[in-house]
């Protein structure tokens, strides 16, 4: 694997799609603590990659596929139209800011054209993050109001032809506006649609149930979206400045995937039980879940890898989302379209996780966690600003989790078939794992952003893991 092959993006068509005419009123929502944090994130990017049945060109996929994609986004930002409008940031500190639409607001939709190679970006193998964010949309600039406030776009998409092969669709949004839950409602809402070439609404209606974008839903009898905003106030600026300008990545910055089996989780599974009762530690609470042992030995071994001058007492963090929909005292719909996550933190000395039974370690820590945030959905609510205002600056050992294996990405079809890769191509810090379904519905697919450098010592740290557990390569 060399330097990025910087294939060149050819733009075919540059539109925007919006809801059908008169068919969404202007409506403006207010933000929830809930979304706040999401300020200092830039947009997250979930791309698609879809092999069409038989060899086709590019003029058959610009005259079938997009018009239908195209056609069924539109009828989907009906029911999803947040996606299709604003945030608009006042300019007096005093306001707050909201998501508003307006008719006539619209996705950003472009339509480009690739000659790389399709098995390039859908092998297993480590794919350079420039070569991905070519496929990814670029945000239009915010738009001024007429007293001076900002309004920043929420969601871009771009189909890119590969010919012969198929297409990839990469879908960016802005994370004030949803969570991975809520997007992932508009994705498969959106591929329905489509299959169906928007004519059977109502079956899509009935087997996916339309969004509540009530956020009332979410009770604030802490005063923490107040809190939240007065942290936020002084960034606001450089926020809107930042919105939208293309991040430099670096040309040793690579994309890696692998896929933890069914079969070695289960195996792990009966490992750490065992473990446990050679401790004399009780195992009929303990709750191992496949998210359990994919995050323990995730975490074991970026810390092997990226910690191992720091001292053995020095406390290691990790985090993960956790959805608080019907969460301990929370009693919101699972429909809710919003942001409804926290990110609960757990923390061990580093001696405690590069030892030989690390993972056990760490597996009964986010084990205890994730029961004690099932109790207390929002414990730790108060340090979710502060947590995302230190991403990328602090330099404390932390690992952080995105993603889920529950949303079903690979179950994502448009009408011609499902995806053969998807991955999301946002992450440029290292310390940051992403998780999703398999592919081949067996088991957990991992992503890392890693410096080609990088990869074969992470490989053999993970293989030597999985090998001593559950003995196979």
């Amino acid at each position: 694997m060399g330097q990025p092959r910087h294939h060149i993006v050819k733009i075919i068509e540059q539109c925007s799609v919006s809801p059908p005419p008169d068919s969404v009123p202007p409506t403006s929502i207010p933000l929830t603590f809930f979304d706040l944090p999401w300020f200092y994130l830039h947009p997250i990017q979930r791309i698609f990659f879809y092999e069409l049945p038989q060899p086709t060109t590019t003029n058959q996929i610009l005259q079938t596929v997009v018009p239908t994609l195209k056609h069924s986004l539109s009828l989907t930002l009906q029911h999803f139209f947040p996606f299709a409008g604003n945030i608009l940031v006042p300019l007096h500190p005093g306001n707050f800011p909201h998501i508003l639409y307006s008719d006539g607001d619209s996705v950003s939709f472009t339509v480009a054209e690739s000659h790389e190679d399709f098995n390039y970006f859908v092998a297993n193998a480590p794919t350079h993050l420039r070569d991905l964010n070519l496929l990814a949309p670029v945000f239009p600039s915010p738009l001024t109001t007429q007293d001076g406030g900002k309004l920043l776009p929420l969601m871009a998409v771009q189909i890119t032809v590969l010919p012969n092969y198929g297409f990839s669709m990469c879908v960016g949004f802005n994370h004030v506006v949803a969570d991975g839950r809520a997007f992932h409602h508009f994705i498969k809402f959106w591929a329905s649609v489509c299959r169906t070439r928007g004519e059977d609404m109502d079956s899509v209606k009935e087997s996916l149930q339309l969004p509540l974008h009530n956020r009332d839903a979410i009770e604030d009898w802490r005063g923490l979206k107040l809190v939240f905003l007065e942290e936020l106030s002084s960034s606001f600026t450089k926020i809107v400045k930042s919105f939208g300008i293309l991040v430099d990545i670096p040309s040793n910055k690579v994309r890696f995937t692998f896929t933890l089996s069914r079969e070695q989780v289960e195996k792990i599974k009966k490992w750490i039980y065992l473990e446990c009762k050679k401790i004399g530690l009780s195992t009929e609470s303990l709750i191992i879940s496949t998210y359990v042992v994919t995050c323990s030995l995730l975490w074991v071994c970026m810390v092997k890898h990226y910690y191992t001058n720091t001292d053995a007492y020095e406390t290691c963090k990790f985090t993960f989302p956790a959805d608080c929909r019907n969460c301990g005292e929370l009693s919101i719909p699972s429909t809710y379209f919003g942001n409804c996550l926290s990110r609960p933190v757990v923390e061990l000395e580093k001696g405690k996780l590069v030892v030989e039974n690390g993972i056990v370690e760490a597996a009964i820590a986010i084990e205890s966690k994730i029961r004690e945030f099932k109790c207390d959905g929002l414990k730790e609510i108060e340090d979710l600003m502060t947590h995302f205002n230190e991403l990328g600056t602090s330099k404390e050992c932390r690992v952080i989790a995105i993603g889920s294996a529950k949303h079903g990405v690979y179950e994502t079809d448009f009408g011609w078939g499902k995806p053969k890769k998807s991955d999301v191509i946002h992450v440029l810090h290292s310390r940051i794992f992403s998780l999703c379904d398999s592919k081949d519905d067996n088991g957990v697919e991992i992503g890392l952003t890693l410096e080609r450098s990088e990869i074969e010592n992470f490989n053999t740290i993970v293989k030597e893991h999985i090998t001593s557990i559950v003995g196979c390569d």
